[in-house]
C-alpha cells in the first residue's frame, strides 16, 4: 500500500470532521495546507537559491529546500491546526489512525537495496548483459539501467528498483559529469519507467496493489492487460533517450570511485535473503522491521564488505512519505468526487493529471471503493495512475528515493519541478500511446 492510500485504508479511524458527517473545517483546512505543501514542493529550487544569496539564514533556506522535509513540515502544521480546531484528543486520534507501513517499508528497502553486496551483484549482471549487446559498452549499460532495472520493480518492488537504478546511474554516469539537459532527461525517463514498469505483477506497484484483491486481478491478468504495454513503453523510452544522447554517453559508464574488494558469494546471498524476506512481508511492519534490525547487525559483523548504509537518505524519504500520509488522509472528500461519473477515456487523462499532484495509489484506492464499475473504468483509473507517476516528485512513492540519491548533481543541489515535468512529459506521452493505442 502507498502514501495517502494507506491513510484512507484506515477507515475505522474517523477523521475529525463536522458532526453532521459533511465537509467540516478540518477538511477545508487540510486541503488548503495540502495545496500549500504541493506548491512548496514545486518551489524547492527557489529556496535553494535563497540559501546562496542570503547566507545569514542559509540553514533555514536549505531546510525548506529539502524536498523530503516539505510534507513532514506541513503535516506538523496540519496536526497543530487540528489541535486548535478539534482539540487534542481528535488530533491525536487522527494521527494514530494513519498507517505508516509504507514509509517504514520504503526506508528499509532503500537501505537494503543500496547495500554494497546487492549493488555489486546487480551491477555485475548488468555489465554481463551489456557485454552481449553489440554496441558501445557505455550506451548498452545506460540503456539497461533505464530499461531493465525499472522493470525489476515488478518483482523486487518499485522503491528497490528506483534505488538500484539511481545508484547505478549516479556511480557510472552522474559522477563523471553530464549536461544539465541529459540529467533532467534521465530522471524524467527513469521516474516514468519505474512507475509503469511495476505492472507486470499484481503485488509490486502500489496503485495496482490497491485494487488487485478486490477486483481479482492476478499476475496473468496484469501481463495481458498492462504488463506488455508497459514493457513496450519502457524499452522505447530507454532506447530513444540512449540514441538521442549517444555522443555524450559514449566513453562514460565506468564505475566511479573505488571499486573495493570482491564481495563473497555467501555475503551477497545473505543480503539477498534479507531483501526477499522484506519484500515478502512488505505489509507486516513488525516482521520486516525485525528483519531489518538483524540486517543491521549482520552488516556490522561483516563491515569490511560494506560501505556506508544510506540511513539518512532513507529516513528523509520516509519522513516525506509519512507527511504525505498525514496530509492525504483528509483529501478523500474531493478526490473521490472527481473520479466518479466520468467517461473512461476522460477518466484516464484525469487520473494521469491528478496523479501529478496527489499520489497514484491514492487514486486507485478511492476508485476501489466505488461498487459496480465497469472494466473500462478499472483499466482507465489504473493505467492513468501509473502513466502520470513520473511527472512530479510526489506522484509515485519511489520518486523521492531517486531525488534523494541524485539531487546532489543538479544546480543548487535541487531538482526543478518545471525541469522534471518537462523531462517526464515525452516518456509520459509514450506511456499514453502504449495504454491507449496498443
Amino acid at each position: 500500500m502507498s502514501l495517502p492510500a494507506l491513510a484512507f485504508a484506515s477507515s475505522e479511524i474517523a477523521p475529525p470532521a463536522a458532526a453532521g458527517g459533511g465537509i467540516g473545517a478540518p477538511e477545508i483546512v487540510a486541503t488548503v495546507i495540502f495545496a500549500i505543501a504541493v506548491l512548496h514542493t514545486f518551489s524547492t529550487k527557489f529556496f535553494a537559491h535563497l540559501a546562496h544569496i542570503n547566507p545569514r539564514h542559509a540553514g533555514l533556506w536549505h531546510l525548506l529546500a529539502e524536498v523530503e522535509v516539505v510534507f513532514g513540515f506541513w503535516a506538523f502544521v496540519l496536526i497543530a491546526s487540528l489541535f486548535l480546531l478539534s482539540g487534542q484528543n481528535a488530533a491525536v486520534h487522527y494521527l494514530e489512525g494513519r498507517n505508516f507501513t509504507e514509509p517504514m517499508f520504503v526506508f528499509v528497502i532503500m537501505v537494503m537495496a543500496a547495500s554494497r553486496p546487492i549493488l555489486v551483484a546487480v551491477a555485475a549482471l548488468i555489465q554481463q548483459a551489456a557485454a552481449m549487446i553489440p554496441m558501445n559498452r557505455a550506451l548498452s549499460t545506460y540503456f539497461l539501467c533505464m530499461a531493465v532495472v525499472p522493470m525489476l520493480g515488478s518483482f523486487i518492488t518499485e522503491p528497490a528498483a528506483m534505488t538500484l537504478a539511481a545508484l547505478m546511474l549516479r556511480d557510472r554516469f552522474f559522477q563523471q559529469g553530464l549536461s544539465t539537459r541529459l540529467k533532467y532527461a534521465t530522471i524524467g525517463v527513469l521516474f516514468v519507467n519505474v512507475s509503469i514498469g511495476g505492472t507486470l505483477t499484481h503485488f509490486a506497484a502500489p496503485p495496482v496493489l490497491m485494487v488487485a484483491a478486490k477486483w481479482q486481478w492476478d499476475t496473468l491478468f496484469m501481463i495481458s492487460h498492462f504488463g506488455w504495454k508497459s514493457a513496450v513503453a519502457v524499452f522505447a523510452n530507454a532506447a530513444v533517450l540512449t540514441w538521442m544522447f549517444r555522443q555524450e554517453l559514449s566513453g562514460k559508464g565506468a564505475l566511479g570511485g573505488k571499486s573495493g574488494s570482491v564481495v563473497p558469494v555467501a555475503v551477497t546471498s545473505v543480503h539477498v535473503i534479507f531483501l526477499v524476506g522484506v519484500v515478502l512481508f512488505a505489509h507486516h511492519a513488525v516482521v520486516f522491521m525485525g528483519l531489518f534490525l538483524f540486517f543491521l547487525g549482520y552488516t556490522e559483523a561483516y563491515k569490511r564488505h560494506q560501505e556506508r548504509l544510506i540511513l539518512r537518505e532513507g529516513l528523509m524519504v520516509a519522513f516525506f512519505l509519512a507527511g504525505l500520509v498525514v496530509l492525504g488522509g483528509l483529501q478523500q472528500w474531493w478526490l473521490q468526487a472527481a473520479l466518479t461519473g466520468v467517461e473512461p477515456t476522460v477518466l484516464y487523462f484525469l487520473a494521469t493529471a491528478l496523479t501529478a499532484v496527489t499520489d497514484n495509489a491514492a487514486l486507485t484506492y478511492l476508485a476501489s471503493l466505488v461498487d459496480g464499475v465497469s472494466m473500462e473504468f478499472k483499466y482507465a483509473i489504473v493505467a492513468g495512475a501509473v502513466t502520470g507517476g513520473g511527472l512530479t516528485v510526489i506522484a509515485n512513492a519511489p520518486n523521492p528515493a531517486g531525488v534523494a540519491i541524485l539531487k546532489g548533481y543538479f544546480d543548487d543541489e535541487s531538482i526543478s519541478f518545471v525541469g522534471l515535468f518537462l523531462a517526464a512529459f515525452p516518456p509520459t506521452c509514450m506511456a499514453i500511446f502504449a495504454f491507449q493505442a496498443l
